[in-house]
């Protein structure tokens, strides 16, 4: 018997679903103050499904994302409204999502830019938050300077990247997988995160040859293609798959598991109703949710 920690899934997408308006590039930072309460009624159906991990709404609070939205001056404040949301039972991870945009690391800051920008965030959220989630990381670039900002004030930094969607042994930036092994010594655990599931076996594999935890929570996208770059994006660029239903997003999941995973959830596209079957599904395996 394996004791696998269970993240929840995706906040944005739930988000957009349930406030029946479009996406704008602020993703679910607007909803917050449109919909308040909404952010915790999306916690609060994860930990029902069986998360033991809340992911605050935080990911996409960037001094450069609120740039030219009139809430600049807002910042300090949507990063309390989100932490007061995600409080409750279990674990509260404190997301930090990359710089100016998702999936671009050909536009990450450089390391001097981006470590006080990130250093920023993660000292807001850190006395609300038992570990630091850094997600989506493109880039071992963006690893060094994310790890750089956050590790000193010590707190578990979980290192999530994102995967090239053809070649999961690629990060989006074209480097292997590999080189963010050596990149992330000082991290708690090494996941991937919000690329297809299909992707995910290729980076297990090269996690299984570290030392740290490593795990998994994969979007449900068609794909997230090359074409895909725009420096504002929204998810309305997106659509989601048909054949993902949580029967098939856990058995994914549980290949990961085989593999080696102790970690494992859900990103983008990926609901409560994905998180309780594979809740189950780990069970039924034979395993313990922790």
């Amino acid at each position: 018997m394996t004791k696998i920690t269970l993240l929840d899934g995706g906040m944005g997408q739930e988000l957009i679903r349930r406030s029946g308006e479009a996406p704008t590039p602020l993703w679910s930072t607007q909803v917050m103050i449109d919909h308040p309460g909404m952010v915790a009624a999306v916690h609060a159906d994860y930990r029902a499904a069986g998360a033991t991990v809340q992911t605050t709404n935080t990911y996409a609070i960037h001094r450069d994302r609120l740039e030219g939205t009139g809430l600049e001056d807002r910042f300090a404040d949507l990063i309390a409204a989100a932490l007061t949301e995600a409080q409750g039972s279990g674990r509260i991870a404190g997301s930090i999502g990359p710089l100016i945009a998702s999936y671009r690391p050909d536009i990450h800051p450089a390391h001097d830019i981006a470590v006080p920008a990130y250093a920023e965030v993660a000292a807001l959220i850190a006395p609300r938050v038992d570990l630091f989630l850094c997600e989506t990381v493109a880039s071992v670039a963006h690893a060094r300077a994310v790890l750089a900002a956050t590790l000193p004030l010590g707190k578990p930094v979980w290192l999530s990247v994102t995967l090239d969607d053809e070649d999961g042994s690629r990060l989006r930036s074209g480097e292997p997988v590999a080189d963010v092994l050596e990149a992330a010594q000082g991290a708690s655990a090494l996941l991937a995160n919000c690329s297809a599931p299909e992707a995910m076996a290729a980076a297990m594999a090269a996690f299984a040859k570290g030392d740290l935890p490593f795990g998994a929570y994969a979007n449900g996208f068609t794909q997230i293609t090359k074409d895909f770059l725009k420096s504002k994006p929204t998810v309305d660029a997106l659509s989601a798959r048909r054949d993902l239903r949580p029967d098939a997003y856990a058995h994914f999941a549980l290949g990961w598991i085989e593999q080696g995973a102790t970690i494992v959830g859900g990103c983008c596209e990926v609901g409560p109703a994905h998180i309780a079957r594979l809740a189950q599904a780990i069970v039924d395996a034979g395993h313990e949710v922790i």
